[in-house]
């Protein structure tokens, strides 16, 4: 009978190290990480608290490094006080007010530019705003946007005032934003008249309005901005315009300084079961973490342009888009729409035209773009690209190459970074200096992060074809702190699977010969088939490892011999055309599981 343990059917051997001239100007040099992973493994508090009195600006030093009195609940550097948007813009102000904080680019094709002195001053102009409307010190604020300026702006306007905000993404529906105006008890909502998306307006202010009248009695006020400048209801008494709210304000406001702990958003994903879940962030810990990340996996200097394509609806564009790269003090590209309108060049065009040159999207678009064929990319002058990445899933090794061969044209480096919304920050990834790649691992934990594979006891998983739970065994400053207003929801969905031992991250993972992790997919999603247990991910990999495969997406059905049999549901390439990849070493292995 085969053994509890996951069992992984991916062979994938071939390696990248990286280039010597990358490596040669990198930030982190394979000295530098061995000093750092040193460090961490000798004091692992000591190691965070050292960066965070080095990286962040506080108005109280702390004292107290780590808390774990009341464990899980884990505190860092809970007696020291800052403020995320000092942190983020008033630091810069000095040396580089002048530089582009943001480039944004609307699907129409409309362009604007921010300098840190100007966002600055509009961050703080509608803190004023919102303090006028009696907004202060742990209020909770809905933002309801599309991918604008002003969505940043909103954001770190709540932390200057100690607000806490609650980004929901602009194309969740309105019974989806009702659940977290009324879990929140939120009392502004900041929305828009509408948004471009796919070639379209979606009515945003509508569906706010929609969401409001099943109740929500905790909202006072709603703000508007106005994008699309399509025609929207207004109710008197309630809703007020963006740029009417501002008028008259100063463009400049007193920080409100918090405790590290202070919540500085909350963020709703989805649950396995029941209502979404607020996943609570804390102010000094996650603003350290999202700011060393960034510089340690995307290398950022300081003429860098750096797009992050995520969405600020989701936890990605929050940390590599709102708080990361502006701690750093980069160049940051925001784009409002979709990456096929008016045609699939639109991410590359806009990386020709804002001269990015670290870019970072998810494997779904990389997927969909790849089957549109290589001939498009071809059309654009990527050259000024150094560095790419990939989040939000496992990328599976035919994408990783295509990726590589056709946007980095074999020259940059790609980071498979793996996180979570709960974890805030990246904690499994390539550092783009030291390590060598490999096409659908995510590598090694980055330094401070001790992660695991263990079994359903809890024990290491030791063999390397063998897979389990991915868990972190020691506390790290970016991790949630709780689930709003469910501490109990917290415990029992990150903890109590180990008797509170480990972060149970939810993911199935495996460790290769060279210590390399590779993500399986959810353990909620691993199949049982004939006694074999199977992640859906590779299943999935393989598929599209066929040349005529676009897209996989792999699901168990009860078989009355086997158990559980492979379902699995097919896009083949656009009018039947085979897409040029190489094909993964190994990998038509997986296809036995259906058999």
């Amino acid at each position: 009978m085969a053994d509890k343990n996951i069992k992984s059917v991916l062979l994938e051997e071939r390696t990248f190290p990286p280039p010597r001239e990358f490596t040669a100007r990198a930030r982190i040099k394979p000295a530098d990480a061995e000093n750092l992973r040193r460090r961490a493994r000798e004091d692992h508090v000591g190691f965070w608290a050292d960066l965070a009195a080095a990286e962040l600006t506080w108005q109280k030093p702390f004292t107290k490094a780590f808390d774990d009195s009341d464990a899980p609940n884990y505190r860092w550097f809970s007696d020291g006080r800052l403020n995320a948007s000092v942190n983020c813009l008033d630091i810069h102000l000095n040396e580089r007010g002048h530089k582009t904080a943001l480039i944004f680019e609307g699907e129409p094709g409309d362009v604007r530019r921010l300098s840190y002195r100007e966002l600055h001053a509009e961050v703080c102009r509608f803190a004023n705003a919102l303090k006028a409307q009696g907004i202060g010190r742990g209020d909770r604020v809905i933002i309801y946007m599309p991918l604008v300026p002003e969505i940043v702006i909103a954001m770190h306007a709540c932390n200057r005032i100690g607000a806490i905000h609650s980004v929901v993404f602009g194309g969740f529906s309105a019974p989806a934003l009702r659940d977290r105006i009324e879990d929140t008890e939120a009392r502004v909502v900041i929305t828009a008249d509408g948004g471009w998306r796919g070639g379209q307006a979606i009515e945003l202010k509508a569906a706010a309005d929609k969401a409001l009248s099943a109740g929500c009695p905790s909202v006072q006020r709603v703000i508007v901005l106005r994008r699309t400048g399509k025609p929207v209801a207004m109710q008197p008494g309630r809703d007020l315009w963006w740029h009417e709210v501002i008028e008259g304000h100063a463009a400049a406001c007193e920080p409100e300084w918090v405790d590290a702990e202070h919540p500085l958003f909350v963020l709703y994903t989805s649950g396995s079961t029941g209502k979404p879940k607020g996943v609570q962030h804390a102010t000094g810990g996650y603003l350290l973490q999202t700011k060393l990340t960034t510089q340690w996996v995307f290398d950022l200097r300081d003429d860098d342009v750096f797009w992050c394509t995520a969405d600020v609806g989701w936890v990605t564009g929050h940390s590599y888009v709102a708080y990361g790269p502006l701690a750093m003090g980069a160049t940051v590209v925001l784009y409002e729409g979709t990456p096929t309108v008016p045609d699939g060049g639109r991410f590359w065009r806009n990386c020709q035209n804002h001269g990015v040159t670290v870019f970072y999207t998810a494997p779904t678009a990389i997927r969909a773009l790849m089957k549109l064929g290589d001939e498009l990319p071809g059309k654009y002058d990527l050259k000024r690209l150094r560095l790419l990445g990939s989040v939000g899933e496992p990328i599976n090794p035919e994408a990783w190459i295509w990726y590589h061969r056709v946007i980095g044209n074999g020259r940059c480096p790609i980071v498979d970074t793996w996180w979570q919304t709960e974890t805030g920050a990246i904690l499994i990834s390539p550092l783009p200096g030291v390590t060598s790649t490999k096409p659908g691992s995510c590598t090694q934990p980055l330094p401070g992060i001790d992660a695991d594979i263990v079994d359903d006891r809890g024990n290491p998983v030791k063999r390397a074809d063998a897979g389990g739970y991915l868990v972190i065994r020691k506390p790290w400053p970016s991790m949630l702190r709780t689930i709003w207003r469910n501490n109990d929801r917290y415990i029992a969905g990150y903890w109590e699977k180990f008797d509170n031992r480990y972060y149970v991250a939810g993911d199935s993972a495996h460790r290769d010969k060279d210590g390399y992790f590779w993500i399986m997919g959810r353990i909620d999603d691993v199949l049982n088939v004939a006694g074999h247990r199977l992640g859906t991910m590779e299943i999935e990999s393989a598929l599209v490892a066929h040349p005529r495969v676009a897209e996989a997406a792999v699901v168990g059905k009860p078989h009355e011999i086997k158990g559980e049999a492979v379902f699995a549901y097919v896009v083949t390439a656009a009018s039947g055309r085979a897409v040029r990849r190489p094909r993964s070493p190994g990998s038509c292995a997986t296809g036995s599981a259906s058999s």
